[in-house]
């Protein structure tokens, strides 16, 4: 059909010939099909119009409301899902607390704005909930606006997760990202920095935004996957060589600047 299908290049191999990760389904993808060189990387839209929305790692629109526009109907502000993180000089440190409105959080464990919080759970014991309940007193008692990025995780759950922000009348402070379980391991590396990216931008207008990526370790086993792909060489127990870098790559971009703050939630 007249279906885009997104490559991102992963290795130069010499000759004009590189290797590409595919951010969709490779079905059906046979020799001699034309491919154009978009000579960027992938960008995505940013800013207010992605609020109540919910996006593929592309920054596509998935929920069948139509294409994203501003309010006033103009197109909207993309950005490269590939940036630099904030300088040394830039970045800054909040001794502030963030009231999430969750008692025994809030008196057992406060979180730090702008700092990182990873929950630790097994399968099923409500990680997602928490992360539901945190969007939902956060939008409603401060008026904030969060980013979630679902990454491998179950498709039941994101349609749970919309449905619920929808019902408690704060779809419109949190943008949805999703990447799930049934998408390829290219598309599921690359999700966490599209709703990076989102975050970003809010931060950088002045706002104090929440971050939840759902789930950071399935970011780590996609990324096993694509080095599987492209032919490294495992390393201990399988895992990628480049772990710690692609780790790094995210958790860097992830902090406060003098602007704004992001303060991010992670299941683990």
């Amino acid at each position: 059909g007249d279906a885009r299908l997104v490559l991102e290049v992963q290795q130069q191999l010499g000759g004009g010939v590189v290797r590409t990760i595919a951010m969709g389904t490779s079905d059906g993808l046979k020799r001699g099909l034309e491919v154009t060189d978009l000579k960027k990387p992938i960008q995505v839209p940013v800013g207010k119009a992605t609020l109540g929305r919910i996006m593929n790692v592309l920054g596509e629109p998935i929920d069948m409301k139509g294409d994203l526009t501003e309010e006033d109907g103009s197109a909207v502000e993309v950005s490269s899902i590939h940036r630099p993180a904030p300088s040394y000089e830039d970045q800054s440190n909040s001794q502030e607390l963030l009231e999430t409105g969750i008692k025994v959080i809030d008196l057992m464990c406060p979180f730090a704005k702008g700092g990182k919080v990873g929950l630790f759970g097994g399968a099923g014991v409500g990680k997602t909930v928490n992360m539901m309940e945190l969007i939902r007193n956060i939008a409603a008692e401060h008026s904030g606006y969060s980013v979630f990025a679902g990454v491998g995780e179950r498709t039941r759950e994101g349609n749970d997760f919309y449905h619920e922000m929808t019902d408690s009348n704060v779809i419109d402070k949190v943008a949805l990202v999703y990447g799930q379980m049934n998408e390829p391991p290219g598309n599921r590396l690359r999700v966490a920095l599209t709703g990076l990216t989102m975050a970003e931008k809010f931060r950088d207008e002045g706002r104090d935004v929440l971050l939840f990526i759902d789930n950071i370790y399935r970011y780590t086993l996609a990324g096993t996957e694509v080095s599987a792909l492209l032919g490294r060489m495992p390393s201990a127990v399988g895992y990628q060589p480049t772990l710690a870098e692609e780790m790094g790559v995210l958790q860097e971009r992830i902090t406060s600047t003098k602007t704004g703050s992001i303060t991010s939630v992670q299941a683990i």
